[in-house]
């Protein structure tokens, strides 16, 4: 038999690049100040070992190898460019008779990076589609062809979307920074904004052909779990984790064997993900043990999540409860969608007549105009009134109206009835 070649280390380079990219970007850009300049110098760091490894072998510590070839390279650009000649003073001195250290030093300075990639990549100066470019790319480690898949844009898009984004963090001169007072809650609030959108095009995707894309969820989930345990005492980031790993559970009962969608009252709850079920638990209890006021809208919201993760069945679902905290999220966070879902809880704990009246009162909400979800929601509340035809009539307007494809058959299956 013939020797086996060599694997090919340049597979494992990527893998461990994707992994610890984000940590050498941020370190990195606390000495550049720079998060576009950062990335850069990440990115011939990989160069650097893709050149080699092959040659030399992969290192013992790959990451630690990664962080220092960059944090070498950022002191370099340092050196050379005259207008960081202050931080050449004050940063460039010493590292230039001292090698960048193969692992920091603190830990807890690497997980302060973070936080401030975070805050960065997440800043309100950015609009929302950039700011989730931003991260994907910088936190999640994703390419941009990676990103232009999975949210059905093209590429040139998200490449535009990323530069510009790069370019007016350094033009606005955003500091590289975690905010602290009353900034922090604003700020963070957008961080966590973010992270459930990510998370919300995986559930339920927008457009194309898939009901699911479950790369999405697994990232968005990641980046929360990460935020949990370098924010610990803020209860919302909690009650996002929280939130997100309840919704999760159920990824595998949402879909069929064609891929087509399975609504919540059909979904076999033996195959709910019951491991996730109990982090989401755990991560709810670390939220109220952290929370010194009102609950928040995340807190909210993974309350009804953990009403249906704790229904073995759906005729054992909390539906007052539900319909309560829908009421408590529709005053602490007012907005159509959740008035909207309110009124589907109050269908179920009072009855659809109950329900149909909020929905109607929601008709003339110009943000709700092209939502497929509205007359989705009324098509059903109809259909168990009996009122068979104007349900049809909802359920094809809403097919209309939807982009995604499975979710469009689903309602034309609706509308059809029982076969």
């Amino acid at each position: 038999m013939s020797p086996q070649p060599p694997a090919d280390p340049r597979h494992a380079i990527e893998t461990v690049f994707r992994l610890e990219s984000p940590r050498i970007i941020a370190a990195v850009a606390r000495l550049v100040r720079d998060v576009g300049i950062a990335e850069e110098l990440a990115q011939d760091a990989l160069v650097a070992a893709l050149e080699q490894w092959p040659r030399d072998g992969v290192p013992d510590n790959p990451g630690a190898w990664l962080m220092a070839t960059a944090r070498r390279r950022a002191v370099d650009l340092i050196r050379r460019r005259e207008n960081y000649a202050r931080k050449l003073q004050e940063i460039g001195r010493t590292l230039e008779t001292t090698a960048p250290p193969e692992e920091p030093a603190d830990s807890d300075d690497i997980d302060d990076d973070l936080l401030r990639l975070v805050f960065t990549a997440c800043h309100p100066v950015l609009s929302a589609e950039a700011r989730i470019a931003l991260t994907l790319r910088l936190l999640g480690g994703l390419t941009t062809a990676e990103i232009a898949r999975a949210f059905l844009t093209p590429e040139p898009t998200v490449a535009q979307r990323i530069v510009r984004a790069k370019k007016t963090l350094a033009t606005r001169n955003v500091a590289f920074e975690v905010p602290y007072g009353p900034e922090r809650e604003a700020r963070l609030g957008s961080v966590l904004d973010v992270i459930y959108l990510i998370f919300n095009e995986g559930y339920a995707a927008t457009a194309g052909d898939d009901w699911l894309r479950p790369a999405l969820c697994e990232d968005a989930l990641r980046l929360a779990r990460v935020l949990s345990g370098l924010m610990p005492k803020e209860p919302e980031v909690h009650a996002l984790t929280s939130l997100l790993e309840f919704q999760a559970s159920r990824a595998a009962a949402r879909t069929g064997p064609d891929g087509e969608p399975v609504l919540l009252k059909d979904q076999n709850r033996r195959r709910w993900n019951r491991m996730l079920i109990a982090r989401g638990i755990t991560a709810l209890h670390r939220a109220d043990a952290t929370s010194t006021g009102a609950p928040g809208p995340y807190a909210l919201q993974a309350a009804i999540a953990a009403c249906h993760a704790h229904a073995y069945t759906y005729e054992e679902t909390d539906w007052t409860s539900i319909a309560t905290l829908y009421g408590l999220l529709a005053a602490r966070a007012p907005s159509p969608v959740v008035e909207l879902n309110r009124a589907v809880a109050v269908s179920m704990a009072q009855g659809p007549a109950q329900g149909l009246a909020i929905v109607d009162a929601l008709a003339a909400e110009p943000t709700l105009r092209d939502y497929h979800l509205l007359p989705s929601v009324r098509g059903d509340l109809l259909a168990r009134l009996g009122r068979t035809d104007e349900a049809r009539e909802e359920f094809v307007r809403a097919a209309g109206l939807a982009r995604n494809e499975r979710e469009r058959e689903l309602l034309l299956r609706r509308a059809a009835g029982p076969s």
